[in-house]
């Protein structure tokens, strides 16, 4: 694997890159970076496809502009369209995990004629409603639960990233932890935060690194926050209401490529997203596999690698695209 920096007309990306073949893309989430791939990439070049995972915009190596107003959902998937073409393609599988993988969806949404196979873990896709701004239906769902606002409301603060740059080892080692599927269940976090404490504050102190990230795996993140900080990666939920806003013209549009899904059984996502788990054929017609892993947390591609891995070239080998 191979970390270089690859330009576009907007942004000079930081990517992982491996491997000759058939083009697959794999798109992080929060707080995550590239690296959180290595075990797929390195499974992908060895199979025969040509894997490449970026730090996204606001992230890690490649950083990106400061205001809210630059990360809405169109700049992020032309993000990856203008990486597909810097790579010298016209095609690409695209892969995503939490946030990436919302972003997966609609880069298959809006051009399926690049992103011709999708595959998305932890998160489904979820349509656009009729009802709306979304946070709004957020704050809906916290009082209806009455335990405490959804982080993702939340994260709508123009100070939510504050806490984080404060501290940012302790930030991720919490955010890792109640997010990990080998975490006790009366510890895991639920997404939603109890009135009178903060995202952070609801999570305990003694909360230690996940038994599968090693100490330096687990620094390479720290240094990459310390340096970027957590403002612009939390500019993508500033954005969700306006993305929502954006893209009325997308109401009732279905995936039309093929595609598929996995999410771990303990994942705290499915508390919040796990509805449209069960739409999810309704919105895909060509769902080629819906798999729930057992035991894994949200953390599914660095939890379970193997797992993930032989989904993935399943999922590759049935499309046909094999070395």
């Amino acid at each position: 694997m191979v970390s270089r920096s690859i330009k576009t007309d907007e942004l000079t990306l930081q990517i992982q890159d491996a491997g000759e073949g058939p083009l697959v893309i794999l798109l992080h989430g929060f707080p995550d970076l590239s690296i959180g791939w290595q075990h797929q990439i390195k499974a992908l070049a060895e199979a025969g496809y040509h894997a490449v995972a970026p730090d996204l915009r606001g992230y890690g190596g490649t950083g990106g502009p400061q205001t809210a107003s630059a990360y809405s959902i169109f700049s992020l998937v032309g993000d990856v369209v203008a990486l597909v073409e810097a790579l010298g393609e016209t095609r690409a599988v695209v892969i995503g995990h939490d946030w990436g993988a919302a972003l997966a969806w609609h880069c298959a949404l809006l051009r399926p004629d690049m992103f011709h196979a999708v595959m998305a873990l932890s998160v489904p896709f979820q349509p656009r409603r009729t009802k709306g701004p979304p946070t709004e239906a957020m704050r809906y769902l916290s009082q209806k639960r009455g335990d405490g606002l959804l982080y993702m409301a939340a994260f709508a603060d123009p100070d939510a990233h504050v806490i984080m740059d404060a501290d940012p080892e302790a930030a991720l080692r919490k955010m890792f932890w109640s997010f990990d599927g080998a975490t006790a269940d009366e510890d895991r976090a639920s997404g939603f935060i109890p009135d009178g404490q903060d995202f952070l504050s609801a999570i305990p102190d003694s909360a230690t690194v996940p038994p599968w990230m090693s100490d330096d795996h687990f620094q390479r993140y720290v240094a990459a926050f310390r340096a970027g900080g957590f403002e612009r990666p939390v500019h993508w939920y500033r954005k969700i209401d306006a993305n929502w806003q954006r893209t009325r013209w997308l109401q009732g549009r279905q995936i039309a490529v093929p595609a598929c899904f996995m999410v771990g059984s303990n994942d705290p996502v499915r508390q919040y997203a796990g509805q449209h788990e069960v739409e999810l054929r309704e919105w895909v017609p060509d769902l080629r596999g819906m798999t729930v892993v057992p035991g894994a947390g949200h953390w599914i591609n660095q939890e379970q690698p193997e797992v993930v891995n032989a989904a993935i070239l399943g999922f590759l080998w049935d499309l046909s695209l094999r070395r």
